[in-house]
C-alpha cells in the first residue's frame, strides 16, 4: 500500500502564513502538517509517499528532505496550480494510482493517529473517510445509508444547510484498492478532466461513480476521533487547542471562553445552560424570521427598554437592556466610587471590575462556602463600602438565600446607605423562584440594583442579553446614556418580543429541570471520592478526595473530550469542580466518566 498527497495548493485564506510557503508547511503547536501527516504514515510501512507539490514546491521538498522519513518519497510536480483544482493535481498521480493500493490525502488537515489505524486495517477495500456533519465544517458533504452506503455526493456550493439531518461531511482522507482505481476512478477521471477542464475537484469524480450500480467505495465514520480541516487562520487557532499537548489543553481551550460548537464532539459542562429551554417552536419562529433579523437593524434603546419592561412587568424607566449581563456589570462597576463588598468565591465578572486596593472580601469558613444575611450583615457592618454585591445564588457555590431574607438585607443596606446589587441570573433554577425584579420592590428601594442573565436562565447564550432593573431612574437613565443606541442585535430584540408568549413553556422547563437536578445530585453522591455542594443553581460545585482537579479536568477532556470548570483559580486552597447541569443524557455521560476516572 501507497500513500498520495495532494500538496500543490496555495492556501490563500491563510493570507501572510502562506505567502511564501504552502498550505502544509503551516505549523500546528509547532509541528508543520506535512511532518505531522508523515510521520503518522511512516508508521504504516508503506511501499512509498506520493506527493503532489507545486506553489512552493521546491522548499517543501527541501523541507521534507530534512525529517528522516524512511519510507521512499516521490514528487509530482503541478506546474499550472495557480489555475487548476486538485482534479488537476491527482491526474497527474493517476499512474501510482493504477499501481496499488493507496491512501490519498489532502494535506491540510490534521488528525489523530487512531484515524489512519481504523481506516489501513478496515477489511473494506475501498473507503471515503466521514464524519457526522456538524454546523462548523464546509465542503463536499454525503448521504450514506446503514450499511454505509454512498448515496448521494453534495458539493459545499450545492449543499442545503435546511435538510443536514443524516448528513456527513469527508474528511479527505480515502482509502482506494488498485482494482477500484484502475476499473473505475481513473478512466472516470480522464473523463471527467477531458469534459469539464482542470478547475474541478476529485470529490466530483467520485459523485460521478455514484451512478453505477455498485460503486464498490464505501463510507467508513469517524467514531468520536479528533480531525480538523485548516482553511484558514481561526481554524489554525482552533486545530492549535484540540491538538495541543494534554499539559496545555485544558488551559487552550479554557482561554476561548466559549466558542464551543466548532469543537467536534466536545460535551461543555462549563457553560451554565438550561437545557430544557427553548422549545423548538420558539427557535422554528426565530429562524423563520432570521433573513429578515440578520439584514436589518435592531430597534435603539428606549425600544428595547419598552420590551424588557413588558417581559418582566415593570417601568421603562426602571430597566436597561445589554449585550449580556456582562456589557452592564461592566458599565455598572464603572460607576462606583468608594470601596465595594464582595462575597468569595464569586462570578469574578464583578470583582475584576474593581481596582483590588478598593475590594472589600468575605469568604465563608465552612467548606460549603454557605452564607446567609446575618453573616452578611455581621462581616459588612463596620466596614467602609460604598456598595456590595451579592450574586444569588451565588456561582460557582450555588448558595442561596431566599427572598424574604433578601428583603431584610435590602433594608439593612438602605441604613446603611449602601448601593445594593443582587444578581439573580441563576435565581429561576431555585426550587422556587423569587425574582426582585418586581415594580413594588424597586420603587421602595432606590439603592437597589438586580442584575439578570437571560442568556444563562433561558439557555440563549449566542444571543447575548441581560437586563438591569433599579427603582432609581437617574441611575437607569446614567446607564442609558452610557450605552451604545444598538448595543443588542436584532435576533436578541425578537426573543424579547416573542418571549412572553412562552411562558408556560419556560416554566415546564424548569420543573423538569429541578427534577433533573436532584437526580444528578443523587448520581453524583454515589460516586467515591466525591462530594456534592448543596446548590440551588444549574450548576453544582463538588469537591474531590485523593486526587487534584486540574487533574481531573484534564483527564475529562484529553480522555473523555468532556470540559468541566476547575475551580483552582477561584480557589487556591481547595479541590473543587463545577459542574454545569445538562440533559439527563449528557449528564449520565458525566458521571459514568467521573467513575471512570475518580476510580482509576
Amino acid at each position: 500500500m501507497q500513500a498520495i498527497i495532494l500538496a500543490a495548493g496555495m492556501g490563500r485564506r491563510l493570507k501572510e502564513l502562506t505567502r511564501d510557503n504552502t498550505k502544509c508547511m503551516v505549523k500546528v503547536n509547532g509541528v508543520t502538517l506535512i511532518e505531522r501527516m508523515l510521520r503518522q504514515l511512516e508508521r504504516l510501512h508503506l511501499s512509498r509517499i506520493v506527493i503532489v507539490v507545486g506553489y512552493h514546491g521546491q522548499k517543501l521538498i527541501d523541507f521534507v528532505a530534512t525529517l528522516g522519513i524512511q519510507t521512499p518519497i516521490v514528487y509530482v510536480n503541478n506546474p499550472v496550480y495557480d489555475k487548476t483544482n486538485n482534479i488537476y493535481s491527482l491526474f497527474l498521480a493517476k499512474e501510482y494510482l493504477r499501481g496499488e493500493d493507496t491512501i490519498l490525502l489532502e494535506s491540510d488537515i490534521i488528525f489523530e493517529d487512531s484515524v489512519l489505524d481504523d481506516l489501513v486495517n478496515d477489511p473494506r477495500e475501498t473507503l471515503a473517510l466521514v464524519d457526522k456533519y456538524e454546523s462548523w465544517m464546509d465542503g463536499t458533504c454525503l448521504k450514506v445509508t446503514d450499511d454505509d452506503r454512498i448515496e448521494k455526493f453534495i458539493p459545499g456550493k450545492s449543499f442545503n444547510f435546511k435538510e443536514t439531518a443524516g448528513c456527513y461531511k469527508t474528511v479527505n482522507v480515502y482509502k482506494f484498492s488498485r482494482h477500484f482505481s484502475e476499473n473505475l476512478y481513473v478512466p472516470f477521471l480522464d473523463a471527467y478532466s477531458k469534459a469539464l477542464g482542470l478547475n474541478e475537484y476529485y470529490e466530483q469524480v467520485l459523485r460521478v461513480i455514484m451512478i453505477l450500480d455498485e460503486p464498490e467505495i464505501r463510507a467508513k465514520r469517524l467514531h468520536n476521533q479528533l480531525w480538523y480541516e485548516i482553511d484558514d487562520i481561526q481554524d489554525l487557532d482552533i486545530a492549535e487547542s484540540i491538538f495541543a499537548p494534554d499539559d496545555e489543553k485544558v488551559s487552550r481551550i479554557q482561554n476561548r471562553y466559549g466558542g464551543y460548537w466548532r469543537y467536534p464532539k466536545l460535551l461543555d459542562f462549563c457553560y451554565l445552560v438550561n437545557p430544557y429551554f427553548p422549545p423548538s417552536k420558539l427557535i422554528d419562529e426565530l429562524t423563520n424570521s432570521a433573513p429578515k433579523l440578520l439584514t436589518q437593524y435592531p430597534s435603539g434603546m428606549r425600544v428595547n427598554s419598552l420590551l424588557a419592561a413588558k417581559n418582566f412587568s415593570v417601568r421603562e424607566e426602571n430597566i436597561l437592556v445589554g449585550n449580556g449581563a456582562a456589557e452592564l456589570i461592566k458599565s455598572l462597576m464603572e460607576t462606583f466610587s468608594g470601596n465595594v463588598g464582595f462575597v468569595r468565591p464569586t462570578f469574578e465578572e464583578y470583582p475584576n471590575r474593581c481596582d483590588k486596593s478598593a475590594s472589600v472580601c468575605f469568604t465563608p469558613s465552612n467548606k460549603d462556602f454557605a452564607y446567609g444575611v446575618d453573616e452578611l450583615i455581621n462581616f459588612f457592618g463596620d466596614k467602609d463600602i460604598r456598595a456590595l454585591i451579592v450574586v444569588n445564588p451565588d456561582n460557582p457555590s450555588g448558595n442561596f438565600i431566599p427572598k424574604y431574607e433578601l428583603i431584610r438585607l435590602i433594608n439593612w443596606a438602605s441604613t446603611k446607605n449602601l448601593r445594593l446589587i443582587v444578581d439573580e441570573s441563576f435565581v429561576d433554577f431555585a426550587d422556587e423562584t423569587e425574582t426582585l425584579i418586581e415594580q413594588n420592590i424597586l420603587s421602595a428601594n432606590k439603592h437597589l440594583c438586580v442584575v439578570k442573565s437571560l442568556s444563562k436562565s433561558h439557555g440563549i447564550g449566542g444571543l447575548r442579553l441581560g437586563v438591569l432593573a433599579s427603582g432609581d431612574t437617574n441611575f437607569i437613565a446614567e446607564l442609558k446614556r452610557d450605552a451604545a443606541i444598538w448595543n443588542i442585535n436584532s435576533f436578541a430584540e425578537f426573543y424579547m418580543q416573542i418571549a412572553e408568549k412562552y411562558r408556560r413553556d419556560y416554566l415546564t422547563a424548569l420543573k423538569t429541570f429541578r427534577v433533573e437536578r436532584k437526580r444528578f445530585v443523587d448520581e453524583l453522591k454515589q460516586i467515591p471520592n466525591l462530594r456534592v455542594v448543596p446548590s440551588q443553581a444549574n450548576f453544582v460545585m463538588v469537591e474531590l478526595a485523593n486526587v487534584t482537579a486540574a487533574e481531573v479536568t484534564k483527564k475529562l477532556l484529553v480522555e473523555q473530550n468532556i470540559f468541566v470548570k476547575d475551580l483552582s483559580t477561584k480557589i487556591p486552597d481547595g479541590n473543587y469542580l463545577r459542574l454545569a447541569i445538562r440533559s439527563a443524557a449528557d449528564n449520565d455521560k458525566l458521571i459514568d466518566a467521573l467513575k471512570t476516572e475518580l476510580n482509576s
